[in-house]
């Protein structure tokens, strides 16, 4: 009897525990919900003000909300929140004429996770903040190669004596998973158009083709040159003697970078403090004012008065007719809403896309097309811009591109998985296949398809490559051999593709707006976008970003971590993209889209 009253009594406190704990978890997410929905309070920027660029702070494509500080939930993966670079543009143009803001401060520990491109823009913010007279000042603990870059474009460039600066060049590494896919009995049948269409290349291959490094070397070189430039440029440095440096490892601690002018001089905390507070004119560090810029770009006002409205459109992520990314089951919506908008005087597509299904980007590309006969259409890339990325927005009246955005990659590929002979092997199950006619299960996945097949679907991917080259034929003015001699599948940086005639002009999002608008307000934008005040005009940006709860719902179901891993080795975001990628990938499908995700170290 005392047996089962224990028992049930603890039965009954787990119940209770249980209750307690649903019950706490439905008050923290009504919490959450009332914090989101709420509303944000503008800061307050007081007279004096430090406006602090942390680089260890993410730049993304859209200021997004995420968990604030060190908060986290089990088994939720929340984004990192971000201010969108476009904002952080606009923040440093209003902090220039701001009698508040009396300097702009840049720091770096090493750990920052913004794209290239955002540095990029950043970093010509901060150039054109300069005008204002206003000091730049730079100190980092630990300089990465990129935020060095961003830290250059300061007046002083400061270090900690003890810190390093990390200047090595730029690299990357490609895995290549032939043997293990052979011990497993999985084959890849990879059919394409295109020398350099190197997409799936790591599933049929043990080594990088020489096309591959080719292309890879030169995409390299070109945004080493770009980064490499900026930085001696602004230090007076000379760039071989700079390259020689890094070649021999002749650059790391704070010695080291002031023998190379590369600091100004490398202090203590102390004695870096001592200096900031000596040009802000206060006597100790409590006193210093500073801000953030995330926290400043919340001050700067949307124009509501403007004569031109500007809708500007992401495209962001991979390229599919359903699911996450740029689903055209969802982004057309949004572009026919655009269309059918009109009080929005013209459009800039925001591309950020290594590509996709190219059955899903010529859905994308036709419903731009009928927005494009109806409003000017300027297009802006951010770090992609490729294969299907470019397939969406070859056609723009304008073309914008940083320096260092990887475009281009025209070329089709489609990828025939066949997994029979690991079921065999491993398992021990022998598939058998049954049909009406010889090739009716050549989509089954379980054998390899044979010589008919493989020529029946190289028919398709020749013509979605001619229809492609076509479409960019179209819209940069060019014959189909030019296009042809620039494609086959080739990345580009923004700085090749103004060269090879893919991109008009090298400049960021900011620049895009403002060419919209120009033509909008019945300016010459090739002569005036840059001198377009932004009270001139008003944005508004589709789709709707995210609310801090409505990403809460979606966080179930894996770690950041475990995320990152995942978008490392494959390009995926999460877990429920890569299982949606590989049970799409059963048969044969074809793709524009660039040979993968490039992870460049800098």
């Amino acid at each position: 009897m005392k047996f089962w009253k224990a028992f049930f009594a603890a039965l009954l406190g787990c119940l209770v525990a249980l209750i307690l704990y649903v019950l706490l978890f439905f008050f923290f997410i009504a919490g959450i919900a009332a914090v989101a929905g709420g509303g944000e309070t503008i800061p307050t920027v007081k007279n004096n003000s430090i406006l602090k660029i942390d680089l260890s702070e993410t730049i993304g494509e859209r200021t997004q909300e995420g968990m604030g500080g060190d908060m986290s939930i089990p088994f939720v993966s929340m984004p990192q929140a971000s201010l969108g670079i476009y904002d952080a543009v606009k923040a440093l143009d209003k902090a220039a004429t701001d009698n508040r803001i009396s300097m702009v401060l840049i720091t770096d520990k090493g750990t920052g996770t913004s794209s290239v491109t955002a540095l990029e823009e950043l970093r010509n913010a901060i150039l054109k903040f300069h005008s204002s007279g206003k000091p730049v000042i730079a100190y980092g603990m630990n300089y990465s190669t990129g935020g060095y870059f961003v830290a250059s474009a300061a007046d002083k460039v400061y270090m900690h004596q003890d810190g390093i600066l990390s200047l090595i060049g730029m690299g990357g590494s490609m895995l290549f998973f032939k043997d293990a896919l052979d011990n497993l009995g999985v084959n890849f049948q990879l059919i394409r158009h295109g020398k350099f269409k190197a997409a799936a290349e790591q599933y049929i291959k043990n080594d990088i083709s020489p096309e591959n490094r080719q292309q890879n070397m030169e995409m390299l070189n070109s945004i080493w040159k770009s980064f490499s430039e900026r930085i001696c440029e602004s230090r007076g440095i000379d760039i071989k003697e700079f390259n020689n440096a890094i070649d021999s490892l002749k650059i790391g601690d704070g010695e080291s970078a002031m023998t190379y002018s590369l600091v100004d001089s490398a202090l203590t905390t102390d004695r870096y403090v001592q200096k900031i507070c000596a040009l802000a004119g206060v006597e100790k560090e409590e006193d210093l004012n500073v801000i953030t810029l995330a926290s400043y770009a919340k001050t700067v006002p949307a124009s509501l008065k403007g004569k031109a409205k500007v809708a500007v459109l992401y495209a962001e992520g991979e390229i599919a007719q359903n699911g996450s990314g740029i689903a055209s089951s969802k982004i057309v919506k949004q572009i026919r809403k655009i269309a059918k908008d009109n009080s929005i005087d013209a459009v800039v597509l925001r591309v950020n896309s290594p590509g996709g299904d190219a059955q899903a980007a010529e859905l994308i590309r036709e419903e731009l097309q009928a927005l494009a006969a109806a409003k000017p259409l300027v297009c802006s890339y951010g770090e992609y811009a490729a294969s299907g990325g470019y397939w969406i927005s070859a056609q723009g009246q304008k073309i914008f591109s940083d320096e260092t955005t990887l475009t281009g990659s025209i070329g089709v590929f489609s990828l025939a998985i066949n997994y029979g002979e690991g079921l065999k092997k491993h398992l021990k199950i022998n598939p058998v296949e049954i049909g009406t006619h010889r090739h009716s299960t050549m989509s089954s996945g379980t054998r390899p398809l044979d010589a008919e097949e493989i020529a029946y679907n190289q028919n398709f991917i020749e013509h979605i490559y001619n229809k492609f080259m076509g479409i960019v034929a179209d819209g940069r003015k060019m014959s189909i051999a030019e296009v042809d001699s620039i494609a086959q599948g080739r990345v580009w940086t923004g700085t090749q593709g103004v060269e090879v005639g893919i991109v008009d002009k090298i400049g960021g999002l900011d620049d895009a707006v403002k060419y919209a608008a120009c033509i909008a307000l019945g300016k010459d934008p090739d002569n005036n976008y840059r001198d377009v005040d932004y009270s001139e005009f008003k944005v508004v940006e589709y789709p709707k970003v995210k609310t801090q709860m409505e990403l809460l719902m979606e966080g179930f179901g894996g770690s950041s971590e475990e995320n990152a891993l995942i978008n490392k080795f494959f390009g995926k975001s999460n877990l429920k993209e890569l299982i949606e990628d590989f049970q799409n990938s059963k048969g044969v499908k074809t793709y524009a889209r660039m040979p993968y995700t490039f992870q460049i170290s800098y």
